[in-house]
C-alpha cells in the first residue's frame, strides 16, 4: 500500500504552534502515515514547537508551500532560491525531506499571456540550483500544476514534467511533478492519460475532490485515477487535500466562498478510508 498523508489544513485555518500541535496529533489519531505542514511562512515557523509532537503522534512530516508574490522565480529569481532554501532549512530541522507546491511560481501571479521560453528557462535553472542544495541535504522537490485562475506557468502535467525533465537532465534526479487532482479537473482531457504520461516523473499527489470537500463525492473520475495510477507504476504518497478549515488568505486564493461539504473530523476519516479502499481495489503498491 502506499503511504497516506494529509494537508494540515484539513483540521486547522492557519500554521501556529498550537494549531500545528494539534492537527500533527489528529494526524497521528487518525491513522495517517504523515502530516503535510503548509510552510507558507518559513520566517515565522519554529522547528522546536513541533519536533516532541511529531515523535508523540509517530507520524512523518513533509512541506508544501507557495512562493510569495514579490518572489515570483521567473522574474526574481534570487528572492525565490532564498526562499526556499529558508524552507529548506526549516523542513530538515523538522526531520522532514520532501518539499513540494508551487516551488516555481507566486500562487496568483498573472501577466496576462502565457509562460515564456525566457521564463520558463529561468524557472529551470534555479530550481536546478535549488534541486542541488536539496539533493546536498538528502530531500526531494515536487513541482506543483495549478490550474489557469491561480497560474499562467504550469497548467498541467506535461508543463511541469517539461522542467522536471530539463533539472534532471542537469544532473539532479531528486525532483518530481506534484500532481493534484482538483487540478486536473479544470486543466486535463481526463484523469487517466495525463497520469500515465506523466509515470516518470510523477512523484506525489493530491488526492483532492472537485469541490475540495470529501473525495467520492464530486466529480472526479477516481478509477479512472487509480488505475493510472498502477499503470503508470506510481510509487509515491497520496495527500488528501480537502479544506475543512479555511481562513481568509486561503479563501482568496482558492475562491473557497462556501464551507466544505464535511466537518474535519469527517474529511480526515473518511479521505483515509476513501483513499486505502481504492488503493486495495486497484491493487495500489
Amino acid at each position: 500500500m502506499p503511504r497516506f498523508g494529509a494537508h494540515a489544513f484539513v483540521w486547522i485555518p492557519d500554521w501556529t504552534p498550537e494549531a500545528g500541535n494539534y492537527a500533527i496529533a489528529q494526524a497521528g489519531k487518525v491513522g495517517y502515515d504523515f502530516l503535510e505542514i503548509p510552510l507558507l511562512k518559513p520566517a515565522q515557523f519554529n522547528p522546536m514547537d513541533h519536533k516532541h509532537a511529531i515523535a508523540d503522534a509517530g507520524i512523518e512530516v513533509c512541506a508544501s508551500l507557495v512562493l510569495p508574490r514579490d518572489s515570483h522565480m521567473p522574474h526574481e529569481p534570487e528572492k525565490a532560491k532564498r526562499f526556499l532554501f529558508l524552507a529548506m532549512d526549516k523542513l530538515e530541522a523538522i526531520g522532514g525531506n520532501y518539499l513540494c507546491g508551487c516551488i516555481g511560481f507566486a500562487h496568483g501571479f498573472m501577466t496576462g499571456a502565457p509562460p515564456t521560453d525566457e521564463e520558463i528557462q529561468v524557472i529551470t535553472e534555479t530550481l536546478a540550483e535549488v534541486a542541488a542544495e536539496a539533493q546536498r541535504r538528502g530531500m526531494r522537490l515536487g513541482l506543483e500544476v495549478c490550474n489557469r485562475y491561480e497560474t499562467y506557468v504550469f497548467n498541467t502535467l506535461e508543463d511541469a514534467q517539461k522542467v522536471v525533465n530539463g533539472v534532471r537532465a542537469m544532473g539532479f534526479p531528486n525532483i518530481d511533478v506534484h500532481g493534484d487532482t482538483y487540478q486536473m479537473t479544470v486543466e486535463e482531457e481526463g484523469f487517466y492519460k495525463p497520469i500515465v504520461a506523466c509515470a516518470d516523473t510523477l512523484g506525489y499527489m493530491h488526492i483532492s475532490e472537485s469541490h475540495r470537500g470529501l473525495p467520492g463525492t464530486g466529480t472526479v473520475n477516481w478509477d479512472e485515477v487509480f488505475r493510472a495510477l498502477v499503470d503508470a507504476n506510481f510509487k509515491g504518497p497520496l495527500a488528501l487535500e480537502s479544506f475543512a478549515a479555511i481562513n481568509d488568505d486561503l479563501i482568496a486564493a482558492t475562491c473557497l466562498w462556501r464551507p466544505p461539504n464535511r466537518p474535519p473530523d469527517v474529511l480526515a476519516a473518511e479521505g483515509l478510508r476513501f483513499m486505502r479502499e481504492k488503493s486495495a481495489e486497484y491493487g495500489l503498491a
